[in-house]
């Protein structure tokens, strides 16, 4: 099971046994709204946290890789630049060798 999937599921069951343990509490209906709504604020503020934990992580894997490919790229394009170069090299040896024959 991935990790969304628990997270996503330990903070229902928090949302679900704060919401019950409020409605089943002795108190005026104004008093259980009040508390409602907090329990929903801090619920809130929770998942807001942790997506935003996730989504620094992945911006910086993101980061890393991108970094990563452009090294691999400039590297390509060095090594693609001197086999051109020695290609071009070996053609006016040739060329050099076969007016001199």
């Amino acid at each position: 099971m991935s990790s969304g999937k628990v997270l996503a599921s330990v903070l229902a069951g928090a949302a679900a046994g704060a919401i019950l343990g409020i409605l089943f509490a002795p108190d005026k209906g104004t008093e259980t709204r009040r508390k409602i709504s907090e329990k929903g604020s801090e619920l809130a503020g929770s998942v807001k946290d942790r997506v935003n934990e996730y989504a620094d992580a992945i911006s910086e894997k993101y980061d890393a890789a991108r970094e990563k490919i452009s090294g691999v790229a400039s590297e390509g394009r060095d090594m693609l630049n001197q086999a051109r170069d020695k290609g071009n090299a070996m053609k006016a040896d040739i060329r050099t060798n076969s007016m001199n024959s």
